[in-house]
């Protein structure tokens, strides 16, 4: 099986069934940017322990299980994105490198301050959220002459105000600036900005992206589009035509993928990202549990977080979903392993985000999900069917009041964003909570508790 190197890559001028050219006029064109924070969680932990600057960083996922990031220092030395955290271990230890457990509070309020960064500059209008570290920026105001300055002066004035380290792509279209990013953080002679503003760039950074590195397209599809396809870089894709992409690229998100590789927008991509299609919340216990009474604890802290999550896109949930992990002992042996995944799910009688009506099917879920005798390692709520919260059906036979219970909820979720670590809940979730994950290598929630909050000495 061929792997992308340099010995495969065709030329700039290789043809498969080809759209010959590429149909960019520069002038009256509108550019998108994307700002992308560099290896966001160990920036995060770097912006309060300045020794860290120029060495190697990696964060841990939940229950410190897994690597999730890494800083360049860290790639550098060979430490694997993804790879469990007692294999990669040895390696860290004999560099050194700074380990630190997932601190999502820290991370969440950094995330905030670079995008209310943003809204400042730009306008709320020209800021779209597209994950935890990246968003989309609407530049269409600027002349293109202008474009490498104001990109700049955002990745200095993010980096001033917030202390976070960014790359930038700016493109006439969102897969292109994705392009632009990737070779932007490559590249950091060139402060970590790269504007794809004439057809000549737009064709060398094509070529310079495998197939695998292009936004929408996955590792195994890559393979199967390199084997299949001959279909090496990113210029190779742009050059073809949207009858071979509507039949071997997934129809018409494919023929979008062309379009945007091609330098025309594709309107359908404009669409909210923030406003999810499903929400779940799922964690790994941080020892295994026996006990019915805390996988609920468990099953109702996870729907109230994802119920929080609903609220804050104005949505509600028609159906609920909960999955239980058990923990297996090897036939052979003294190791232990994942059980299959055992999972149920219910439709409710009407479209809710009011927590306490998704935990009370939740919990019957998890009665018929139980079997004792077992031990669990994980758990997971999902909640799905989601429709806008101002089109839920009324029921005529309860009361006004017991049916709009939105001002309750918003009063709760402002209390706990106000005072934190879940100051109002539900009795179901439980006080003591010892099946929570395990953070053993956390740093202090700066930003978030008056009683963790960094100190200069």
């Amino acid at each position: 099986m061929q792997n992308f190197n340099d010995s495969i890559m065709p030329s700039k001028d290789y043809s498969p069934e080809i759209n010959n050219s590429i149909p960019l006029a520069m002038q009256g064109k509108s550019f998108k940017a994307i700002v992308d924070c560099n290896s966001f969680y160990c920036s995060c932990e770097r912006l309060f322990k300045p020794s860290l600057d120029k060495k190697p960083v990696v964060v841990l996922s939940n229950n410190d299980g897994c690597i999730i990031s890494r800083s360049d220092e860290a790639k550098k030395l060979g430490v694997d994105m993804a790879s469990p955290y007692f294999k990669a271990k040895p390696l860290i230890e004999k560099h050194n490198v700074a380990t630190f457990s997932s601190n999502y509070n820290l991370y969440g309020d950094l995330s905030w301050r670079v995008m209310e960064t943003l809204r400042i500059m730009l306008g709320e209008e020209n800021v779209e959220v597209y994950s935890v570290d990246e968003a989309f920026l609407d530049l269409s105001r600027y002349h293109p002459d202008e474009l490498q300055h104001i990109a700049e002066e955002i990745l200095d004035i993010v980096e001033m105000w917030t202390g976070i380290k960014v790359s930038i792509g700016v493109a006439p279209t969102k897969v292109l600036a994705k392009v632009a990013n990737r070779l932007s953080k490559k590249d950091k002679s060139n402060k970590c900005v790269l504007v794809l503003d004439t057809q000549e760039k737009i064709i060398d950074a094509l070529y310079n992206t495998p197939i695998s590195d292009v936004w929408g397209v996955g590792y195994q599809y890559a393979e199967k589009l390199r084997e299949m396809h001959a279909i090496y870089t990113a210029l190779d894709l742009s050059k073809r035509k949207e009858e071979w992409a509507k039949t071997h690229l997934g129809g018409v998100v494919g023929v979008r993928l062309l379009k945007e590789l091609n330098g025309e927008p594709a309107s359908e991509m404009r669409e909210e990202l923030t406003v999810k299609k499903m929400i779940a919340t799922t964690r790994m216990f941080g020892n295994p549990v026996y006990n019915i009474s805390d996988i609920k604890e468990a099953i109702a802290t996870y729907t109230s977080k994802a119920a929080e999550k609903l609220r804050r896109q104005r949505s509600a949930a028609n159906v609920i979903s909960v999955f239980v992990v058990p923990r297996e002992q090897a036939v052979a042996g003294r190791h232990y392993r994942h059980g299959p995944i055992i999972s149920s799910f219910t439709t409710l009688p009407y479209a809710t985000s009011a927590t306490n009506e998704l935990i009370k099917p939740a919990l019957q879920l998890v009665e018929q999900l139980f079997e004792h005798g077992r031990r669990y390692k994980k758990a997971g709520v999902t909640l799905s069917g989601l429709v806008p919260d101002e089109c839920i059906q009324a029921n005529l036979f309860i009361e006004e009041k017991k049916n709009h219970k939105r001002m309750l909820m918003g009063m709760v979720d402002n209390i706990n964003f106000a005072m934190r670590d879940d100051m109002l809940k539900f009795a179901a979730s439980g006080t003591t909570r010892d099946w929570k994950m395990r953070q053993e290598l956390r740093s202090p929630r700066y930003t978030t508790r008056w009683d963790e909050i960094f100190e200069v000495k």
